[in-house]
């Protein structure tokens, strides 16, 4: 397991542009974001259809497309990745309740 000091510096170097530093990062923070996102799901509904790993997956595409963040600490990374997991499943609930009461068909007038 690499060093907190290790994901700090990494996460600096990410945000400064470097790309092999994500690419670096990724194994070293993979299996604590499966964690937050096991935890994570507990609070769900039985038969949710996310996963823990897709849930992770979906973190990641979201987290890469941030520009100009300031990454100060692992701790702050995790911190963003677990409000962005919350984020993920409320829109997938909202998603879930809208389309069982009719989403997407067309209106009728009374």
């Amino acid at each position: 397991m690499a060093s907190s000091s290790d994901v700090t510096a990494l996460l600096g170097d990410w945000s400064r542009g470097n790309q092999s530093a994500l690419n670096r990062l990724l194994p070293l923070v993979y299996e604590e974001l499966r964690r937050i996102a096991t935890r994570r799901l507990r609070g769900e509904r039985v038969g949710h259809t996310l996963q823990a790993t897709a849930l992770v997956h979906e973190v990641y595409l979201r987290l890469i497309d941030q520009r100009n963040v300031d990454w100060r600490s692992r701790a702050h990374f995790f911190g963003v990745a677990a409000q962005v997991m919350r984020r993920i499943l409320v829109d997938h609930a909202r998603s879930h309740n809208a389309s069982k009461r009719g989403d997407g068909l067309p209106r009728v007038s009374i």
